[in-house]
């Protein structure tokens, strides 16, 4: 029954305590919320924390959503958005081992070390081609590549047209395509010198 709800309704029966709507609520937009919380945190058990003051944070606020101003995750992620914030903020620098980032960097002890090096490389590759991204358009790529928002909830959280929203993350696609193939062409040229 709480899967047919809209958002909307959702929210309006999370916030009067509705256990099953709770239940339905985090299970619609756990992932998102995780997943914003990570992207910005970069901590996995700060993350868990943001998302589930932001999930609390709505159940004690849901009264205030106002549906003109957007759509319920616009409203959502701009709470874990501001939490995500809030919390790198405070945090202290973090101690990591050279294990921790090598498994970071995608390492497994099935992988050689030669493979390893080259997801490495591909990782770092990635990192700077969207660092070269105008802000706009990196933003649009990262929120439907790795969050898998639609270009409609892209627009509805930037408050943009969504013919605009699909230009961003076409152009945005379009040139992480052509720093690749850019870095192809070298490497070819190179080996081949």
């Amino acid at each position: 029954m709480h899967g047919t709800l809209t958002d909307e309704e959702l929210l309006t029966r999370y916030g009067a305590s509705d256990p099953v709507a709770a239940s339905a609520f985090v299970r619609r937009f756990e992932r998102r919320v995780f997943g914003l919380a990570y992207t910005i945190v970069s901590d996995p058990a700060t993350a868990e924390e943001v998302a589930q003051s932001a999930l609390l944070r709505a159940w004690t606020h849901a009264e205030r959503f106002d549906p003109r101003r957007g759509s319920v995750l616009t409203w959502l992620l701009a709470i874990t958005r501001n939490l995500a914030i809030d919390a790198v903020r405070v945090r202290r620098p973090v101690t990591v081992t050279p294990d921790e980032v090598l498994e970071l960097a995608g390492a497994s002890s099935a992988r050689e070390p030669s493979e390893v090096a080259v997801v490495r490389d591909d990782i770092d590759r990635l990192r700077d081609a969207l660092g070269d991204l105008p802000e706009e358009q990196r933003r649009a790529v990262v929120l439907a590549g790795i969050w898998g928002l639609t270009a409609r909830e892209i627009a509805e959280q930037d408050s943009i047209p969504v013919g605009t929203a699909k230009t961003r993350i076409r152009a945005g696609l379009r040139r992480l395509r052509g720093a690749f193939s850019d870095d192809i062409a070298n490497e070819m040229e190179e080996m081949c010198s």
